[in-house]
């Protein structure tokens, strides 16, 4: 601060003397009066001017000083209330939760974020209860507040909370609090995000994962009994065929052969919930497939059961099974019978809808967006819990009682949808109904028309020569001798070495190549290439409990059209192939 005499002057009686000086650039006069006893105004006779500037200079450093402080007082005010501004346009501006509670939780303050978060109108609607009461899980806090006692603070605790209407809400919550100079808190404060829609994500992810594992476990073991089932059915019906009518022993092989194809039902099951089933898929219009499947639906669901179709009258069409769609919805059907013992009503309906990027976020089943067909099955039932829904897909899961179902009936709905592409969700709570909303996406294509193949009376024959790649033993016997028995010449290799070194020497000579995809070592498309080159006339027809994906991965994979038979298989459709694939033409 700088300070500058500029004049001392007498102004009226000889006791009344003015200093004026420059205090920081601003003019200050401070105002003496000077009433010196005689003594002291001889003392300093000659000086008094001096001594009156020194003093008045003085009062307008004192003057100054408190001027200064009470602009600094003004600045701080000021700067203050800005800072005080600028925090609350940030908190009411993030878009994160903050909200601010009294050491007894009692609601102090929330921004716009956090009130949406609770569904809350404002701080004053929430004023009667505490912020635990928004707990679904109350034996959380414990553990948030011994983390704030440990640490002083509490960072990424995930807390699972509901909004005022009931709702779940799931939180990243981080705590800090506010302490007076005693140390006491004040207040506790919140930082909240929602991470509801990331947890259903997660739970999503997780399931589809366990259903993976689990399809692919099921699907090895479905793969493996095939062969098994093979042998059994084929030798059933050879023998059956070998006994007379009267025979004693033909009413056993019939029970023996009726629980042999019961097992291979059940294996087409796994193999359909592990995506490895084959399917014959072509364009389809489901407004063909659902009122083809309505007589039976009647009877299946009995007559106190309402049932009502409503189809969109410019649906688009699917490329499925024709077969497994209406699997899927007498599964789907014969499920809400069992939810509504007492009667009630079952819907179902077709649509068109167009799934985007949003939906795509909470549903990861589904593979892109795009134009997909609906097909909603509703039911006026007893519904289902949570617990039940996070299961009801897994195969042998199942709420009937001891006897009363496989437990595979969703387990194959989950199967066929995911193999055709689609995905399939369910809406249901415990006493209000279920609906089951399948999704597949949707085709340009003018829907095929259905072709119904009747069989012959009795298996062809033939006398052509047959290569027969197959490394289970068992089944390639037997194959060989239904074959023979119908008139075939069949040369026969337990391995893809062996038949290639067939395929050198007498490649020439064969009409047909029956060979597995899936080999150790050499793949049934492989073999069937390097027979193309010595024989580009032979015919190929292949044999396999694997497909789609597992042929995909481990084998070389089949194109759309190629000839293949789904084990395990009969005597009769093997018979039936053989000639088909021999007879069309080139």
């Amino acid at each position: 601060m700088v300070v500058g005499a500029r004049e001392v002057y007498r102004r009226g009686s000889a006791s009344d003397w003015v200093a004026e000086a420059d205090v920081g650039g601003a003019g200050v006069a401070a105002r003496l009066r000077v009433a010196p006893r005689p003594e002291v105004l001889a003392r300093v006779r000659g000086h008094l001017p001096q001594v009156i500037l020194v003093a008045g200079i003085a009062m307008a450093l004192l003057l100054a000083f408190s001027v200064g402080l009470a602009q600094a007082a003004v600045r701080r005010a000021d700067e203050a209330r800005e800072s005080e501004e600028r925090y609350r346009r940030f908190f009411e501006a993030d878009l994160a939760g903050a909200i601010v509670t009294d050491p007894e939780g009692h609601l102090l303050d929330a921004n716009p974020a956090a009130l949406r978060m609770f569904g809350l109108d404002s701080v004053a609607s929430f004023a009667d209860r505490r912020i635990s009461s928004l707990y679904a899980q109350p034996e959380q806090r414990p553990e948030l507040m011994a983390q704030f006692l440990a640490k002083g603070r509490a960072d990424q605790i995930e807390l699972d909370m509901r909004r005022a209407d009931g709702r779940p809400l799931h939180v990243l919550a981080n705590m800090v609090a506010r302490r007076d100079a005693e140390g006491n808190i004040l207040e506790f404060q919140w930082f909240l995000i929602d991470i509801t829609d990331k947890r259903r994500v997660e739970v999503q992810l997780r399931q589809a994962q366990k259903m993976e594992a689990i399809g692919r476990l099921a699907g090895g073991v479905a793969h493996d009994f095939n062969n098994l089932l093979g042998v059994i059915t084929g030798y059933g019906e050879l023998l059956e065929r070998d006994l007379s009518e009267d025979h004693p022993g033909r009413r056993r092989l019939r029970e023996i052969r009726r629980a042999a194809e019961s097992a291979a039902a059940l294996t087409r099951q796994l193999l359909t919930f592990s995506r490895q089933q084959a399917l014959e898929t072509r364009v389809l219009d489901l407004n063909e497939i659902v009122p083809n499947a309505e007589k039976m639906l009647r009877r299946l669901i009995g007559e106190d059961i309402e049932l009502v179709m409503t189809l969109a009258p410019d649906l688009g069409h699917v490329r499925a099974d024709a077969g497994q769609i209406e699997q899927v919805i007498m599964n789907l059907a014969i499920n809400a019978r069992d939810a509504m013992p007492k009667g009630g009503k079952l819907m179902i309906e077709t649509s068109n809808v167009d799934l985007d990027e949003r939906y795509l976020a909470t549903h990861p089943s589904v593979l892109k967006p795009g134009p997909y067909i609906m097909v909603a099955v509703s039911d006026t039932g007893h519904g289902m819990d949570a617990d039940t829904i996070a299961h009801m897909f897994e195969p042998f899961f199942t709420t009937k009682e001891k006897g009363k179902g496989t437990g595979l009936g969703l387990a194959t709905v989950y199967g066929i949808v995911q193999q055709s592409g689609g995905t399939v969700n369910v809406y249901s709570e415990a006493g209000h109904g279920t609906s089951f909303k399948v999704y597949l996406p949707r085709v340009d294509d003018e829907a095929a028309q259905i072709r119904a193949a009747e069989g012959e009376v009795l298996a062809p024959r033939g006398t052509e020569t047959i290569l027969l790649v197959e490394d289970s033993e068992s089944l390639r016997e037997m194959i060989r001798e239904v074959l023979e028995a119908s008139g075939y010449t069949v040369n026969e290799a337990d391995t893809p070495e062996a038949a290639a070194r067939t395929v050198s020497t007498k490649g020439a000579a064969t009409s047909l190549l029956l060979t597995d995809v899936i080999m150790p070592g050499l793949s049934g498309p492989d073999l069937a290439a390097r027979l193309a080159a010595t024989n580009s006339r032979a015919r190929v027809l292949y044999i396999s409990g694997y497909t789609d994906e597992m042929i995909g991965s481990r084998g070389r994979g089949l194109d759309p059209g190629t000839n293949f038979l789904q084990k395990p298989f009969t005597f009769d459709a093997l018979l039936r192939k053989v000639r088909d694939v021999l007879d069309a033409p080139s």
